[in-house]
């Protein structure tokens, strides 16, 4: 009978430790910079998605469409390989001076992303009675501060918890990104493995983060919600 021993110790101190702190701030910095950018481009999406002008709610409709439809993997390869002939020159350049990896995981995680978050958000749009978008359209406001001041603080509240959804997805997808070499705690455990042939220990301490980072956004979440969008009912 094959034993294993457990040698927990290589994932609590010296270099193998290092690594995956290493890997997690990666994918925390990486999980903040694609929450902020999804939920800023959903929102705009969704707006698209709502207006008046044809053009634009065809163009908000194709991209929600392609980019739901298409795996998340192969959008990280699209912008990893294939970033320079669609980006600006000077972009490309910039990109390559600082952290190129990173900045295609984090842009195809914000678009993919942001595809959901603005359907959510639409969708809490659409809960909202017509009338006061009428209202507010015939006391004076367009349709975009109609948006800003009456009906997207609204939805919003309405869409929390499918948005706290999509941002733990976000979280755990992050670790797609191990693909095209970024350096993220799913990277990390897998090189622990590598050398020191501890995959158990090492993918039990990934799993046990993620399972951390996924409690700790809820728990933020619903923090913010009580506390800042509903605070007479905490």
């Amino acid at each position: 009978m094959l034993k294993y021993h457990f040698d927990w110790s290589i994932i609590t101190s010296g270099k193998y430790f290092e690594w995956l702190v290493s890997g997690l701030k990666v994918t925390l910095e990486l999980s903040a910079v694609g929450i902020v950018g999804a939920f800023v481009l959903g929102l705009v999406i969704a707006v698209l998605k709502m207006s008046n002008f044809k053009p634009l709610r065809w163009l908000a409709s194709v991209y929600l469409e392609f980019f739901r439809n298409t795996p998340l993997l192969i959008q990280i390869f699209f912008w990893y390989f294939g970033s320079y002939k669609v980006l600006p020159t000077a972009v490309n350049e910039w990109l390559n001076n600082t952290n190129f990896e990173f900045a295609a995981a984090a842009i195809a995680l914000i678009i993919y992303t942001s595809a959901f978050i603005a359907e959510d958000i639409r969708s809490g749009i659409l809960s909202i009675p017509k009338e006061q978008m009428e209202a507010a359209r015939s006391a004076g406001f367009s349709f975009l501060r109609s948006m800003q001041y009456i009906i997207l603080p609204q939805a919003v509240r309405i869409t929390i918890p499918p948005l706290v959804n999509q941002f733990l997805n976000l979280a755990k997808n992050s670790s797609l990104a191990m693909t095209i070499g970024v350096m993220e705690l799913t990277y990390q455990a897998r090189q622990v493995e590598s050398y020191s042939f501890k995959g158990f220990e090492a993918f039990t301490a990934a799993t046990v983060v993620y399972l951390a980072l996924s409690v700790s956004i809820t728990f933020i979440m619903d923090l913010y919600n009580k506390r800042v969008l509903n605070p007479q009912r905490s």
